[in-house]
């Protein structure tokens, strides 16, 4: 096992260059979607906002950082777990939440606001629990990660791409509703394809460890899709309310986690399998959820 932590896998600098454009091309298709007034809609629901927040950057990273402690895996993919948990949310969860007839309105603004936040929120929870588990501060030690570099490349794949996105739909609201139509159904698609592009060079690499990080893996994202459900349960949300934090909270951005591996940790290897392999899975754990609550009676929903 010590020697995943060593494990790198070979990306080079023209498919971080299509990876780095392929995240931003998926985030200004979900920004085509976006208006002010989803922005405007959050302010008069102050509550959900909060709980939207809280569970994505306050409770995930910590709940996360607590099942590291618990399971002490090795410290590369430790520090992918940590990765993934500070990344804003999927771009699919839009997606995921209108098929699992949950508040998409919500989902959507959520998407946007947590986009913004994660400019700064992404590099600060991955920085703090990063050091606070000695285990992987002492990776951090010798990778030297400069935080205003981080900032600065989450600004530009998630930040710019969002603002012209939405500047377009308010200048031509028609175009953008019809490259909205073509761009969202492809962002699972161009996803896929970077997470094939990044191990395309690293089969043998990716059959060798995929093992360490299954059970690792699922069990995460079960986590996550928890802490989002719990937390609308006993702050008394709608069950169509309950769905959807439970869907944004449980599909992170695992594209951006691994541009992030790939550009400053070198392809670490726990790093970028755990992360490939949430990608993958939150996808199909995603996709069951979604298909499991648009089958619910609405009788048992409240």
């Amino acid at each position: 096992m010590q020697q995943l932590d060593n494990v790198q896998i070979n990306f080079d600098t023209n498919a971080l260059w299509v990876l780095n454009v392929a995240l931003a091309l998926v985030m200004f298709g979900v920004a085509l979607g976006i208006s002010l007034s989803d922005f405007k809609n959050l302010i008069k629901q102050p509550k959900l906002v909060l709980l939207g927040i809280v569970s994505q950057f306050v409770l995930l990273p910590f709940v996360t950082f607590l099942f590291i402690l618990l399971i002490k895996p090795q410290p590369s993919i430790a520090l992918g777990m940590m990765m993934v948990a500070a990344c804003p949310g999927g771009n699919v969860s839009n997606f995921m939440t209108s098929l699992a007839k949950g508040n998409t309105a919500l989902s959507v603004s959520l998407t946007a606001f947590a986009t913004f936040l994660a400019m700064v929120m992404t590099p600060f929870n991955f920085q703090l629990y990063g050091n606070l588990y000695q285990p992987t501060a002492e990776i951090l030690k010798t990778v030297q990660l400069e935080p205003f570099e981080l900032v600065k490349l989450v600004v530009l794949i998630l930040g710019m791409p969002l603002i012209l996105g939405m500047l377009l739909r308010y200048k031509n609201e028609l175009l953008a509703d019809k490259l909205s139509k073509i761009l969202k159904p492809l962002s699972i698609v161009i996803f896929i394809a970077i997470v094939i592009l990044a191990f395309s060079k690293n089969l043998e690499v990716f059959n060798n460890y995929i093992h360490h990080v299954l059970f690792i893996g699922i069990s995460h994202n079960i986590l996550a899709i928890m802490v989002g459900f719990i937390v609308a349960r006993l702050f008394k949300l709608s069950f169509k309310n309950q769905k959807t934090l439970a869907i944004e909270t449980g599909i992170q951005n695992s594209g951006l986690g691994l541009l992030l591996i790939f550009t400053f940790f070198d392809g670490i290897g726990g790093m970028a399998i755990l992360a490939a392999f949430w990608g993958i899975w939150h996808i199909v754990s995603g996709l069951l959820l979604a298909w499991f609550w648009s089958h619910k009676k609405r009788s048992l929903a409240y």
